[in-house]
């Protein structure tokens, strides 16, 4: 039973050159290990509470000296000396030192850092790969599968200059057998969707966020159109080969209950019926936040009109918060969750959140956030939890490649294959 000896913190930037937090576990036999947490741009209104200095005058108020200090002093003074059996008592011992329903005290980014650096700490104790030390945290034996990967392509939104309203649109490598395929099938899209979009448009091509392209669309429609023409230019066939994932994040043009893209105010029910034109036109196989986190109402009815030929996933809509999914199952308003450990501040209450959609048959692509950082220990708790696929970005920062070549390792050292791709039952066409 492992004793934590110390706790120490230090606030780091990621990769949007914004301040975050790292971590450091050291336990009595030595044992030290260390993990840093992201941070998202687009982020919900349920998610928990991300601790900001807020001092105007250093990173425009987004240092994070204070959850720093709060590991430094009152999480360390508070655990120090302890021993922890399991990962859930670390975490309900770091939940009720905050006492506060959303984290807000002590910051979920100072407890997510010390849960994901005890369970670091706890991997190398053990002397198991932290896969497997993910594994055995939820109640069922190892998945041996690796994720799917889904990888940006074009960005929009909060993740670009918001030139389209939609987020990002994500290219499936379907038909590869491994992840190494993967990479090599994404990079043949990524330069054949770089030279499209030079030619068409004829200026330096800018990067967004998670490393999607992000050239001046005129419409939403172009940008799915013109994903397409990558996958086909890079010779490969859509749909059978590459499919699409469409990033909505609709949220961020939701006013006034009415959906805003392009200058035209759209009811919800003109919203759902602009998603199921998309999926019927193009070759697209999970979309997420399609509605607003706050349209409980309309989302059992995307789900009901598209949910049966692809992914409903919910983002901002659930938050990874157990009472949000377990709200959603009720109302048959998804069928997949978008995992973001983040969003919900401990390994523990993240695992809880991965086995209720699990349990209700969704599934589950692991996230990382728009600001990243080198760590890449969601590599291993996709793998660890069974994700049907990861969301990591693009292929060109070294933020997402630390994932994708931790991928790249496990598949190296296990030999499993890809989990199968997931798609609802049935796979009738939208609108068929």
């Amino acid at each position: 039973m492992p004793m934590i000896e110390q706790l120490t913190a230090l606030e780091i930037l990621d990769s949007r050159g914004r301040p975050t937090v790292s971590a450091a576990c050291r336990f009595t036999s030595g044992v030290t290990a260390s993990a840093s947490v992201p941070s998202g741009a687009s982020t919900g209104s349920a998610e928990a509470f991300e601790l900001r200095d807020r001092d105007p005058s250093r990173y425009g108020g987004l240092g994070c000296r204070r959850a720093v200090e709060n590991i430094n002093r009152e999480i360390n003074e508070a655990l120090r000396g302890m021993q922890f059996e399991t990962q859930q008592q670390l975490d309900e011992a770091l939940i009720a030192l905050d006492g506060t329903p959303n984290k807000s005290r002590l910051g979920a980014n100072a407890i997510l850092a010390v849960s994901l650096s005890f369970a670091r700490a706890s991997s190398i104790e053990q002397r198991t790969p932290l896969y497997t030390y993910f594994a055995q945290l939820l109640a069922k034996p190892q998945a041996e599968s690796l994720p799917r990967l889904t990888v940006n392509l074009f960005s929009g939104g909060k993740h670009a200059g918001g030139q389209v309203e939609v987020q990002d649109v994500l290219v499936v490598p379907r038909s590869a057998k491994t992840i190494d395929e993967s990479l090599a099938v994404v990079y043949a899209i990524y330069q054949s969707a770089f030279a499209i979009a030079q030619k068409r448009y004829g200026i330096r091509m800018l990067r967004a966020d998670e490393g999607g392209l992000a050239p001046p669309f005129e419409n939403v429609d172009v940008m799915l159109q013109q994903s397409v023409e990558a996958i086909e230019r890079a010779k490969l066939k859509p749909r059978a080969d590459v499919a699409l994932a469409v990033d909505v994040a609709s949220s961020h043009f939701y006013e006034n209950q009415e959906y805003v893209i392009a200058g035209k105010p759209l009811s919800s029910s003109a919203m759902i019926d602009l998603i199921e034109a998309w999926v019927r036109r193009f070759p697209i196989i999970s979309i997420e936040d399609g509605l607003s986190q706050d349209d409980w109402d309309n989302w059992p009815k995307l789900r009901g009109w598209i949910g049966d030929c692809a992914l409903v996933i919910g983002d901002d809509f659930l938050c990874t918060n157990p009472a949000r999914i377990e709200r959603a199952i009720e109302t048959k308003s998804a069928n997949a969750l978008l995992l973001k450990v983040n969003q919900i501040g401990t390994l523990t209450e993240a695992a809880r959140a991965n086995e209720l959609a699990r349990n209700a048959g969704w599934s589950v692509v692991a996230s990382a956030r728009s600001g990243e950082t080198e760590d890449d220990w969601l590599a291993d708790l996709a793998v660890g939890w069974g994700a049907d696929y990861i969301k990591v970005g693009s292929i060109t920062q070294s933020d997402r490649l630390a994932k994708y070549n931790r991928l790249l390792a496990i598949e190296g050292q296990t030999g499993w294959p890809l989990a199968e791709s997931a798609t609802p039952a049935g796979h009738r066409r939208a609108g068929s």
